[in-house]
């Protein structure tokens, strides 16, 4: 699979639409969620091309989401385990779900309810913050450099322009510059 210049992009999203932003790939990780790990299996729900499937489980195990583990020496066949990294995306498809369940539902309701078994309801994604516990609102978010941004990019003005438009009243400086 062809990785677009994305995968550079000094900005988190971009790095992970190139990864996970094609049709398929977050369908192959929710199946892996619910609990599928072989590939006919894959192939079956997701009523996938061969090549299309065997393209996104290489690159999904390529990049670290999923580890093969044989189950069959011969022929050889392999189950596609999510690692740590593959199951941290769970609540970037959760809060997939909680905007489609929102705006793209149909009358009737959600198509698919989730059940938190701690406690026993049914839940949906909430993004709150890490600090205080608060809900997360765009109007209460500001995004600034982090450690990772290049140096060479921070003072190109276009780029000061574009964040400068909002600002952090907490910063030192007054202002926020996003990457």
């Amino acid at each position: 699979m062809k990785r677009t210049p994305f995968a550079d992009w000094p900005c988190s999203i971009a790095r992970t639409v190139d990864l996970l932003g094609d049709w398929w790939t977050p369908l192959v990780l929710r199946e892996a969620y619910y609990g599928v790990r072989r590939f006919d299996e894959f192939q079956r729900v997701l009523r996938i091309g061969r090549n299309v499937l065997t393209q996104r489980l290489a690159r999904l195990t390529d990049e670290g989401l999923f580890e093969r583990v044989a189950y069959q020496d011969k022929p050889a066949r392999y189950e596609y385990v999510l690692t740590e990294k593959g199951r941290d995306v769970f609540p970037v498809l959760l809060a997939m779900t909680r905007w489609g369940d929102r705006w793209l539902a149909p009358e009737a309701g959600p198509p698919v309810l989730l059940r938190h078994t701690a406690c026993g309801h049914e839940t949906h994604a909430e993004m709150v913050c890490a600090h205080c516990g608060e809900q997360l609102a765009m109007d209460e978010v500001v995004p600034r450099f982090g450690p990772g941004y290049p140096a060479r990019l921070r003072e190109r003005p276009e780029i000061r322009a574009r964040f400068d438009k909002r600002t952090d009243e907490g910063s030192e400086s007054g202002r926020s510059i996003a990457p």
